[in-house]
């Protein structure tokens, strides 16, 4: 029955992405899947804003002539919410030699709470490998203070703590949250390779952050309290964090949560957590388990409680300072995402509550548990294990009957769209040089094809070449504005219907106008009256502009091509590793 956990997971996922499995592509808030993406600058981390989606854009460009984009997100996508749900399974069987009903139980917790509902519905998709790496590196981490004295164990452990760092390491935010966890599991001792192999595995957005000279410009203030966790219903913003909930947009939530269910929810959810956090944390004669297992409930605790703490007043303005003086640390704004940190505490504790309140002797210590087959202790032979199948199918239904509309696609919001033939027409069409200014401005979106939700607007992906962009937020009443300096000015100039010569000599050689979608058009026709008309539809127009002058491309263009390429031999050395050590064991037999 050791398959089990993994087909439960599988079932939890379909349950979730069923309306994924049909053709098109997820066009949702900040997701943004497409037939085929381009290796352009941007993609790279190089153009004038932040990386923030790299190296997830360099992999799409990279196999999407190969395979179709959107497959490829989608099994991404289905790749990472199984994984972290039999990842939760394996760890509490390693840790606390959990059985099979309280392994079914925290699988439940990691897969089918309100983090994987928020994050999906403000798409955030990538950053949920980072979320399903966190078991895994867990795992991992400590593996190395458990492992033997063989040299290629040693290594063997190492690679797949990199290749586990380097999964997470699709988005910058994943690579710090797996990294964050190696390091505690892991140790000071083994803290210095740690660091080098986050160094390694987030080489991408390292890289191209310093070679474009982002790291030097300060992130907008005005993110802090746009993005600072939020509280829901009936409960405070604490309330909200502990309950895997409260990201900062309010529109990106299941229906669920707007209600007084969500307090409910919560409340059930941290019961379930009460009821094993003293067994979890209880010493079981292996030091390195029962370490890691505190070391895990620790950071569950900051995950809620520090997130919690820098949106309070005090805290905002901490933030604010931290984000204008220290260079990078706009990559914190969202502290929301953090809370993903208290997955792994949170399912060892779940699991931990089905092994039942038996186990104890009368003078209050815990029995001699005997050895699970990993060699992590189960729970005492007796009582326990005979209880832990009805505590939990009680567990499982307290943990998902509040959020039942986290199913089909959170009610069906996320789903697969289909584009108009126009985008890959216009792309056909951009055969000279220059970027591409898009008209409307502003970044997101709402196509008729793409339901009510604003949308990226997915011409960067979609295009051949860069497309400039602001990177100005708008996030309820105000706008964070973003790091695009020349994207802004070129903007400005198309509103006010500036001279083409003005455009060409800031490298713009295209201009896109996409007429299904509302937004500022300003004085543009003066500027597009002037421009060359190369294709029109019915959705989309494409003019190009005389006498470009192209930019130079980026001087360090082959260090960060190399970076990524170093990421993805990253991935696949544990793959390699176990095939190898499968070779050496079949040749001494």
């Amino acid at each position: 029955m050791s398959w089990l956990p993994a087909g439960y997971s599988l079932l939890l996922t379909l349950l979730i992405t069923a309306p994924l499995l049909r053709p098109g592509y997820l066009l949702l808030r900040d997701a943004v899947s497409t037939p085929r993406s381009y290796p352009t600058d941007t993609a790279l981390g190089l153009g004038d804003a932040a990386p923030r989606a790299v190296p997830q854009d360099w992999l799409l460009a990279t196999l999407s002539p190969v395979i179709d984009g959107g497959l490829i997100v989608k099994i991404i996508l289905f790749a990472a919410l199984w994984a972290a749900g039999y990842g939760a399974a394996v760890l509490v069987r390693e840790l606390l030699g959990a059985p099979l009903a309280a392994q079914l139980v925290a699988t439940t917790l990691v897969v089918w709470n309100p983090y994987i509902a928020e994050r999906l519905l403000q798409g955030h998709w990538s950053l949920l490998t980072g979320y399903a790496a966190l078991p895994w590196t867990a795992s991992a981490a400590l593996r190395l203070r458990t492992a033997g004295h063989s040299g290629f164990e040693r290594f063997r452990n190492w690679s797949v703590l990199a290749g586990c760092l380097a999964a997470a390491g699709l988005t910058p935010t994943g690579a710090l949250l797996a990294g964050t966890v190696a390091l505690l599991v892991a140790g000071p001792r083994r803290s210095p390779g740690v660091l080098v192999l986050m160094a390694v595995t987030s080489a991408p957005w390292l890289v191209a952050t310093a070679a474009s000279g982002v790291a030097a410009e300060p992130s907008d203030p005005a993110g802090v309290t746009a993005f600072a966790a939020r509280a829901e219903p009936w409960l405070a913003t604490v309330g909200s964090l502990a309950g895997l909930g409260g990201i900062w947009n309010a529109e990106a939530v299941p229906v669920s949560r707007t209600t007084p269910i969500a307090a409910l929810a919560t409340i059930l959810l941290l019961a379930v957590v009460a009821l094993g956090i003293r067994r979890v944390v209880a010493a079981d004669g292996d030091p390195d388990r029962t370490r890691a297992r505190r070391v895990l409930i620790a950071l569950a605790g900051a995950a809620v409680l520090v997130p919690a703490l820098t949106a309070t007043p005090a805290g905002l303005t901490f933030m604010e300072w931290l984000v204008v003086e220290v260079p990078g640390a706009g990559l914190l704004r969202d502290t929301q995402k953090f809370v993903a940190l208290a997955a792994p505490g949170y399912a060892l504790c779940a699991a931990a509550a089905c092994l039942g309140f038996a186990g104890r002797s009368r003078e209050g210590e815990v029995r001699e548990e005997s050895a699970g087959p990993t060699g992590a202790r189960t729970g005492p032979a007796d009582g326990p294990a005979r209880w832990s199948p009805a505590l939990a199918a009680l567990f499982i239904g307290v943990l998902t009957l509040p959020l039942l509309d986290l199913g089909w696609g959170a009610d069906g919001q996320l789903r697969a769209i289909g584009y108009p033939d126009s985008w890959h027409e216009i792309a056909e069409r951009i055969d000279g040089p220059g970027d591409i200014a898009v008209l409307p401005g502003g970044m997101f979106r709402r196509f008729p094809y793409s339901g009510s939700a604003p949308v990226l607007d997915p011409a960067p992906r979609m295009l051949p070449r860069d497309v400039l962009q602001t990177g100005a937020l708008p996030v309820h009443d105000l706008t964070v504005t973003g790091e695009g300096a020349r994207a802004q000015t070129v903007e400005n100039l198309l509103l006010d219907g500036g001279p083409p010569d003005q455009l060409a000599q800031l490298g713009v050689g295209w201009v896109l106008v996409e007429r299904d979608t509302p937004g500022p058009l300003g004085n543009s026709a003066a500027t597009l009256a002037r421009l060359r008309p190369v294709h029109s539809t019915g959705e989309l127009a494409l003019y190009q502009v005389p006498d470009v002058r192209p930019r130079p491309a980026p001087a360090h263009r082959s260090l960060v091509v190399a970076a990524h390429i170093l990421w993805a031999l990253l991935l696949v050395i544990p793959l390699a590793t176990y095939a190898y050590g499968a070779l050496i064991r079949r040749a001494r037999r």
